[in-house]
């Protein structure tokens, strides 16, 4: 009888492994197949892939997208201007973050609570658009790259995570003893709270990189000087200007423009997203743990 149902229980769980199995096999499906889409029909003859020919290897392998834009001097800027603007940008936000989440998950810090309701507030009343414009200029910081910097510097659910991941995971017990040790707040922070933390600071690091590098609307707002545009404006000019020329080409070459400029639309996705693509597999180690714990707990 036991025996029985021991294979009846084996049975189930292998039904069970094939139901979930089958369910992550369609889920990674309709996640990746978007994306190689994208990829084959950058590399494909664009009129084969308005004729919807394209459905996962690309049909007449053309390189003029890719041409037509990593030709233009303007990507090359846009790439630098989005590199320096993403290292930086993280840096003070990652340093902001630390500095305010690590007093905040003390509880011998004097009135936290109601500290950590106001930062609370800020996620649901803002002062808008205007009036954060009306802010950036009397700061001087319009046409600089600190307007697209310094009014982001630290993230409220960002803070709220990395507090919960402190006060949760890190035994209080242990930084009393180091304070009986002899140990100041500073020397804490930096040789106990911060190596214990890589988790959460690969999340961190992810959310606000990724953050800055898909940013477009701060520049389009506060940044005239092309020198100093994005790469996620510069692709958007490029686009933009493609799909014009195309609408605007005249009957002669007509058909080619519009092709020209579906296919641009393309490979402006994979010329964007590719460095955040190459990023994430150092970090997803230590983000999935450091995600969980510093959301859900506490």
């Amino acid at each position: 009888m036991s025996k029985q149902m021991a294979i009846k229980k084996t049975s189930d769980e292998r039904i069970f492994d094939a139901v979930v199995y089958a369910i992550a096999a369609v889920i990674i499906i309709i996640v990746l197949y978007p994306l190689l889409f994208i990829v084959s029909a950058s590399f494909s003859d664009p009129a084969k892939v308005l004729n919807g020919e394209v459905w996962l290897l690309p049909k007449g392998v053309s390189l003029d997208a890719y041409t037509n834009i990593l030709h233009n001097d303007k990507i090359w800027v846009g790439y630098r201007n989005t590199i320096i603007y993403t290292v930086v940008g993280t840096v003070i936000n990652i340093i902001m973050t630390i500095l305010a989440a690590y007093p905040l998950s003390r509880p011998d810090l004097p009135g936290r609570g109601a500290i950590m309701v106001l930062i609370t507030l800020t996620m649901f009343l803002s002062g808008g658009l205007i009036p954060t414009y009306l802010l950036v200029k009397e700061l001087g910081m319009v046409n600089t790259m600190w307007a697209l910097i310094v009014p982001g510097a630290i993230a409220t659910y960002n803070l709220i995570v990395m507090r919960t991941y402190f006060q949760s995971s890190i035994p209080w017990e242990l930084q009393e003893a180091a304070h009986m040790d002899g140990c100041s707040n500073w020397r804490l922070l930096f040789s106990i709270i911060l190596p214990l933390s890589k988790p959460i600071l690969a999340v961190m690091l992810l959310f606000y990189a990724v953050g800055h590098w898909n940013s477009f609307f701060p520049a389009l707002i506060y940044i005239r000087d092309e020198a100093l545009h994005p790469l996620q404006l510069v692709l958007r000019e490029i686009l933009m200007i493609s799909q014009s020329a195309a609408i605007e080409g005249g009957s002669v070459g007509l058909e080619d423009q519009i092709l020209l400029s579906e296919s641009i639309k393309f490979a402006v996705i994979i010329v964007s997203t590719l460095p955040v693509l190459i990023m994430y597999p150092f970090v997803q180690r230590h983000f999935v743990k450091g995600v969980m714990i510093g959301s859900i707990k506490g």
